[in-house]
This record gives C-alpha cells, structure tokens and sequence, in this order.
C-alpha cells in the first residue's frame, strides 16, 4: 500500500512542522480502515431541538484552525462552556485548554469519534478538519484522506447519532467554468484542487444524507476569512492576513498574487456569527442545504491601498506564486448570497475600512496606526 506508507510518512513531516493553524488538521493515516458502519436506509433521524434540551451539546473537530477556537468562544457564550467541546490532535496552548473542555478526537478513527459523541451525549457537530488549498495540493493523499475520509466517518456519525452537522465549503469548491461575478448558489462548480473537489464532494454527500437519511446537515461557503488572532496557514487567500502582520513587523508587505486579483472576502466575527445564526435557523425556514455568505470584495491593491492609510510607509511589492494565482483565477470575484440574506436573515457587519481598522486595532497600536484605534 504504497499511498498509505506515503502518507503516513507526510503527517509524520507535518506534525513536527510548525505553524499549521488555519483550519487545517493533520491525522494519523494509520486509522484509514474504519470500523465498520450501518445507517438504516429507512431511518428516520430529527436532531435534537431546543425544546428536548436546554443547549445543544456541541463538537468541533479539527478546532485548532484558524476557527474552531474562535467559534467555541462564540458558542460556550451561547450555551455554556460544559457544553462546548473543543477538539484536534494537537496539543492546545494553556490558554485554550484552560478556557473549555479539550479532548484528542482524530477524525480517522471512526470507533473514537462514535465514542466520543456517544459518552457526551453530542447533539450538534461542527466539522472544520480539513487541509487548505495550497497545502492540498502539495499533498494531495493526505488532503484527499483527511477531507474526504475523514468527512464519510462524520457523516456516518451523525446519521447515526441523529446529530445537526455543520461543514464548512468555501470559494475553492468553484472552478474556472463557474460564473465569478456574481456567483450564484447554484452553478456549474468542477473546482481543479482536491480542496475544492473535497468540497464539492462534502456538499452533495450532505445533501443525499439530508434527503436519504433524514440528516440535519447545513453547509456555508465560505469566502477568504481575515483573522488577527492566527497566522497564515496554507490558503491562497492568506496575503489578506499577512499584510497586516508584515505591515506592523517590518514595514514590508511582498503579495503572492497580482494586484487585481479580486475575491470575496469576510471579517472572522462575520463568519462565526453566520455560522451560528445558520444552525439555529428553523429547518423550515432553509430552502437550501449549502448557501453563499459574503460580505466584501476587493484586490491585494485595494487592500494595500486601505492599510497604507494606517500605515503610509508600508511598502508593496509583488511576486506572483503561479500555484496560488491559477487558484485564484478559477475563484469568485463576488458572492451572491441572496437566499442567505433572504431565508435566515444573513448580514455583515464588517465592510473593507471597518475590517482594517478592527485588525490594526487588534493586533496593537503605536504611533504609525492610532488611526486604527
């Protein structure tokens, strides 16, 4: 088994790199043949309601990604800290291993993560294991067994557990064929990554379960999410965090791609509170099981052009990563999210100068930015 041996080796390399920390996580390949699984094709599965329980029960897989810990913040404030579990196969730092429940889940490891959900009676499940982009495609066995693997055995689990699942999609699950300005919901799709395939793949597979099993499953696409409290991790639309981070350290900002790349973008408060507000819809109120959300979208120059407003001297500079651009070029310029805004009531908060001013204001403040607070 060839494939397993390589990828096997990889997550070995990759666990003793550092930095990681984008949405992405690495599991051990040594777990690829699951125990075996049934889901009755006659079920009928409902998921837990607020009227049978006074909080949902919660799991986040794959947690110590540029979301998972800002989402279990924004959840244990809605739900109660107990109620929220954090998990990954990464050792947390003290801070978020304080700040909640933390076990070891590897999404692998079917019999594990059934335990798991099983022992803490777990009603609501957010699924963010995934490898990015460019990562991906660097590593395309270990992408296609962590998301696609690894999203069968969530799948199955919930089913099974009568569980409302959420993964999370994004503008990879595009490809060069789809209409990028706007993008609609619906649409030819065929993305050229194995993130966006996987994506794809997580879509329709959540959707058949929705409509064979009976499962509970909502889907966001996400567009490029900006953080200040993570550092890149492998996306092709990482260049909208690290400006900042270049900006406040040296000075120096060099862009990976052109400078009229447009593509959407969101502030990560925008994404979590939408990610929330999603699940707690009414079933009957979504017309859909996979939504657009947006909120802004602009180009490297824009965004530069806005930074340099906190920062003058900010120097800019561009050196094209083919990989990444020809990622970029088969992505949406812009988002239709109108059956979000319309079914569940989605809206932004954050626009570009909002979204600039919040990241300098949380990354710290000296004479170049007191603008930004």
């Amino acid at each position: 088994m060839p494939i397993v041996r390589n990828v096997s080796r990889a997550v070995s390399q990759l666990l003793q790199s550092s930095g990681c920390g984008c949405g992405i996580s690495i599991v051990p390949v040594r777990c690829i043949g699951v125990s075996p699984r049934q889901v009755a094709s006659d079920a009928s599965f409902h998921s837990v309601s607020f009227s049978e329980s006074d909080h949902p029960r919660v799991l986040i897989t794959g947690g110590l990604g540029q979301l998972g810990v800002g989402l279990a913040k924004l959840l244990r404030k809605h739900f109660g800290k107990n109620n929220v579990i954090l998990s990954d196969i990464r050792k947390p730092a003290d801070n978020i291993f304080y700040s909640g429940p933390f076990i070891y889940a590897d999404i692998l490891d079917y019999k594990n993560l059934r335990e798991i959900v099983v022992n803490n009676r777990i009603t609501w499940l957010f699924h963010y294991s995934a490898l990015l982009s460019a990562v991906g495609e660097a590593n395309v066995p270990l992408a296609r067994a962590v998301n696609i693997t690894g999203l069968h055995n969530v799948l199955d689990i919930a089913a099974e557990h009568n569980l409302r699942l959420f993964v999370p999609s994004t503008i990879g699950a595009f490809g060069p064929t789809s209409p990028r300005d706007p993008t609609p919901d619906l649409c030819i799709q065929r993305p050229r990554t194995i993130y966006g395939v996987s994506k794809v793949h997580a879509e329709l597979m959540g959707e058949y379960y929705h409509y064979r099993y009976g499962l509970d499953f909502r889907c966001l696409r996400y567009p490029g999410i900006i953080s200040a409290d993570s550092q890149p991790g492998g996306g092709t639309t990482d260049y909208a965090v690290r400006i900042f981070h270049d900006a406040m350290k040296t000075g120096k900002f060099q862009c990976n791609l052109k400078p009229d790349t447009r593509l959407p973008m969101m502030y990560i408060d925008d994404c979590l509170r939408a990610t929330l507000e999603v699940m707690e819809a009414p079933a009957e109120a979504l017309s859909m099981r996979t939504y657009n959300i947006s909120a802004m979208s602009f180009t490297p120059e824009e965004l530069a052009q806005e930074v340099q407003k906190h920062v003058p001297e900010l120097q800019v500079t561009y050196n094209v990563d083919e990989v990444r651009q020809a990622i970029a070029d088969s992505w949406p310029m812009n988002f239709d999210d109108r059956n979000a805004r319309r079914d569940w009531g989605w809206k932004h908060d954050y626009d570009l100068p909002e979204l600039v001013t919040t990241m300098f204001s949380f990354l710290g403040s000296d004479s170049r930015i007191a603008q930004a607070n």
